[in-house]
């Protein structure tokens, strides 16, 4: 049976093994990390969810993925889960992130926030995205040797972007990019996350709402053209963000509007440094930069995992599942489901790739997908015409992550 099949390297089932239990051991592996993506074949199977562990699914296929992304009664919520260690208590002092509600509250602060996250306001950040860009490249220029791409271009980047938007003074920003990437972690599984890194979350988490709460507290006494004096002034028939509600805004904004622009940055980077043919055609014709974007995100995307509680004994594509049972979304499978994309493992920057599943769906569609979107046609566009001859000069390194799928190093010759 297919699903059962392992790489050699795979602990063997045990009864006190599941196939839970050697996913995530395998998850931490560096074969893994270098490419997840023969693994998940070995665990697509022709129905649509994989049982691993007593309340633990799978789902691989684009289209049980995309269903249930939009499904009512799968919540993101992890308070509703069956298994303990997996069911998260309220905390009184933790922001709550728009990201883990469910309606009512999930309708309310998305709607809030809409009326200060604007299309307008993005667009606004183009110019000085542009800026930043140039200004990076013609840093990395200056440089002799070998350039780690990662730390020069894809992490300043999204950062910079993030702390313009979000009014944050430039000299902040080294402590930004500290505390983001300490947040990053918690969306790990919990069985991955040890006790040292579970520390780190939690000072990066405090120090981000002290930080905020100051912050905060001068852009409503002197607003600023901002997004958290806009989210500070949004009022709507009396109900306003909570101050709490904007700490648990800005920290998604550091990991899905930050975290992940780098991941994207880094991933797409390397895939066209490892097919040459699509670099040259990318070069050829820089008005495939938006397609080539979105087939990034396709096939080597920066989130690969997603999860969903089920709220209510049902059947869900098909399949009886239980109230408390989780549902891994494996988006990084979904989007090679061959089914959905020819030939899913080429990458290929004439695709039309849009259906992929990179920002989720629903209602937690990702919030700054057009953000994300206007940062990566810069970045491709202006690395790609400041340098003609960039190639591969090491080395890249992974990111010992796994929900987020990211590049530590990416060590590049610029001449």
């Amino acid at each position: 049976m297919t699903v059962q099949a392992t790489v050699e390297t795979s602990p063997p089932l045990t009864p006190q093994l599941t196939l839970a239990d050697r996913f995530f051991v395998e998850a931490m592996s560096p074969a893994f990390r270098e490419d997840p993506y023969p693994y998940y074949e070995r665990f697509r199977g022709p129905a649509p969810l994989l049982r691993v562990a007593e309340t633990i699914w799978f789902a691989l296929g684009h289209a049980d993925v995309t269903a249930m992304l939009r499904h009512p009664h799968l919540s993101t919520d992890e308070s509703h889960a069956a298994t303990e260690a997996d069911r998260v208590e309220e905390d009184p002092n933790r922001a709550r992130s728009l990201l883990f509600m469910d309606p009512p509250d999930h309708t309310r602060l998305r709607g809030l926030v809409a009326r200060a996250f604007t299309p307008r306001r993005i667009e606004d950040l183009r110019a000085a995205t542009q800026a930043i860009a140039t200004e990076l490249v013609e840093a990395m220029a200056a440089q002799s040797g070998p350039v780690d791409l990662v730390k020069a271009f894809a992490y300043p980047l999204p950062v910079r972007v993030i702390c313009a938007l979000l009014g944050v003074p430039p000299e902040d920003e080294a402590q930004f990019t500290h505390w983001s990437r300490g947040i990053a972690r918690s969306v790990d599984p919990s069985v991955l996350r040890t006790p040292a890194i579970e520390a780190t979350i939690e000072e990066a988490r405090a120090n981000l709402r002290r930080y905020l709460g100051d912050l905060l507290a001068a852009r409503r006494r002197q607003p600023g053209d901002d997004l958290l004096s806009a989210l500070a002034a949004v009022d709507v028939e009396g109900d306003r963000i909570t101050p709490r509600e904007v700490v648990g805004l800005v920290q998604l904004l550091l990991v899905a509007g930050h975290e992940t622009t780098v991941n994207l940055i880094g991933n797409g980077t390397l895939a066209l440094l490892r097919h040459p043919e699509q670099l040259a055609l990318l070069r050829g014709s820089p008005e495939l930069i938006g397609p080539a974007v979105d087939e990034f995100l396709r096939y080597d995307g920066p989130v690969q995992i997603t999860q969903r509680v089920v709220t209510r004994d049902m059947e869900v594509v098909g399949c009886p599942v239980k109230r408390g049972d989780e549902i891994m979304l494996v988006l990084g499978a979904a989007n090679r489901d061959p089914v959905a994309f020819q030939d899913p493992h080429r990458l290929d920057v004439t695709r039309d790739a849009r259906r992929h599943v990179a920002f989720g769906g629903g209602i937690h569609h990702c919030l700054g997908a057009a953000l994300a979107r206007m940062e990566g046609q810069i970045a491709f566009a202006t690395l790609l015409d400041r340098f003609p001859r960039l190639e591969l000069a090491g080395t890249p390194e992974r990111r010992p992550t796994f929900t987020l799928r990211g590049l530590e190093t990416l060590p590049v010759s610029l001449a």
